[in-house]
């Protein structure tokens, strides 16, 4: 049997159980189903002869045998204790399944809308299947496939126009130790009207011996003057596979801020577009990749400029270690007619062992004449010398180089607002530290000191 053929049994078997506990569902739905499910039937899984997962071999999820959780069961002491420390909007899932028990939507402000998907299908499904997969179709990736033909379940965020939302939204994503392994395939639809502005936080997290399998699809759509910042943090157990792609559509004057921050997961894939559709959209994408042992990350972004006088500016580090690997494949298209725009896009990269891996592919498609792009990638390890001068200031080796990790970091980390989300990041990249640094000028004096003094040197 083929690992495809597993997972549309396990399908099957799904539409029984609600066929037989009386679960109504919508014809358009049913007709996603059909129509999802034939398409990944007939692609099957990714193979490294596809260009798009050259470097990256799903083969460990097409064998997988990943079942459905049947409960939103956890404990609320372990969720606290995984929980990010902020003041928020929340939205809990438990391996896909909605929790209201570990929800708080008691901040939500009036003209926002904060739900999970089978609350909006049960209070208007003809509103929700209007957007639904109006972006990231059947047709983007066997996973997107798979997602719709799976979809029951995730978040629904709608701002009326002109609704700010203090607050930030958090959608956490728990992943549970199981007996045996299960699969979720979460849903986020964001719809932000005209000259709203709120902060979408996603996080993944879950208990350490998980292996679980998420694959999500979001699709955000941003009218005229919209604002949306969005952080994903991606810290999945170690065993667990995470699938992900987002799509943003964005109005004239809208702007999307994206925080990619990938942490955990034994294999991980991050798709990410954006299609600037009138003038004055700007997409800025700043992404964090750390990866220890084994793990593996893939980081696929792509900026449309279709419309003239958009702007789009990206910059993406990644830091790997033991025998980790790394992808990333950042593409900017300028379309016909995008005149005077800018697009820039810079990746950097930190090895941390001669045995990690980075493969890396800025691209420029360029049908315009009169713009300003420029791409460049780098691959490094951290200075030597640099690590000395930090140990002649009485700082051990370990957390030498773990604040030279973390100010290599920093240019995408000062930009992050939540405090919280820094810290996860600091913890998991240094350690914890014996107390908090100034990154910037310590880091600065030590290089300074290199530099002028030739400490180290032969």
């Amino acid at each position: 049997m083929s690992g495809a053929q597993t997972f549309l049994n396990r399908l099957e078997e799904r539409v029984s159980e609600r066929q037989a506990a009386s679960l109504p569902e919508p014809t358009w739905i049913v007709a996603r189903r059909q129509a999802a499910a034939a398409r990944f039937e007939a692609l099957g899984f990714p193979t490294r002869r596809d260009e798009a997962w050259k470097y990256t071999d799903v083969r460990r999820i097409g064998e997988g045998d990943f079942a459905l959780a049947r409960d939103a069961a956890f404990s609320k002491a372990a969720a606290a204790a995984l929980t990010l420390p902020i003041e928020a909007i929340r939205l809990t899932f438990v391996d896909g399944l909605f929790s209201a028990e570990l929800s708080d939507l008691s901040a939500l402000p009036s003209g926002a809308s904060v739900e999970p998907l089978s609350q909006a299908l049960a209070d208007n499904h003809e509103a929700v299947g209007g957007a639904l997969g109006r972006l990231t179709g059947v047709e983007f990736s066997p996973f997107s496939a798979l997602n719709t033909a799976f979809t029951e379940e995730g978040a629904v965020i709608r701002l009326a126009p002109g609704t700010v939302v203090e607050l930030p939204i958090v959608l956490q994503f728990l992943s549970r130790a199981n007996d045996a392994a299960v699969m979720s395939h979460p849903r986020v639809l964001v719809q932000a009207g005209a000259r709203s502005q709120a902060t979408v936080v996603e996080h993944y997290v879950g208990e350490a011996d998980a292996a679980n399998f998420t694959n999500v699809v979001g699709e955000i759509l941003l009218e005229r003057g919209a604002i949306l910042n969005h952080y994903k943090l991606q810290e999945a157990p170690l065993g667990d596979f995470h699938i992900a792609s987002l799509h943003v559509d964005q109005g004239r004057d809208s702007r999307f801020t994206s925080f990619n921050i990938n942490l955990g997961g034994a294999l991980v894939r991050n798709d990410l577009v954006s299609d600037l559709n009138a003038q004055g959209a700007e997409a800025s994408y700043l992404g964090l990749f750390f990866a220890q042992g084994r793990q593996h990350v893939d980081n696929h972004t792509l900026v449309n400029h279709n419309a003239p006088t958009t702007f789009s500016n990206e910059n993406y580090k990644g830091i790997l270690g033991d025998r980790a690997r790394g992808v990333f494949n950042g593409k900017v298209i300028v379309k016909r007619d995008s005149q005077k725009i800018e697009a820039y896009q810079s990746n950097a990269n930190l090895l941390l062992s001669d045995r990690a891996e980075i493969d890396a592919k800025p691209e420029l498609e360029i049908y315009a004449d009169d713009v300003k792009c420029s791409h460049g990638t780098t691959t490094g390890q951290l200075d030597e010398k640099a690590v000395f001068a930090l140990r002649t200031r009485g700082i051990n080796e370990q957390t030498a180089r773990g604040l030279l990790t973390l100010a290599f970091a920093g240019e995408v980390m000062e930009q992050v607002t939540v405090d919280a989300i820094a810290e996860r990041v600091e913890r998991t990249v240094a350690g914890k530290l014996p107390e908090r640094f100034n990154l910037t000028e310590l880091v600065d004096a030590s290089l300074n000191e290199v530099h002028d003094t030739g400490l180290g040197e032969e």
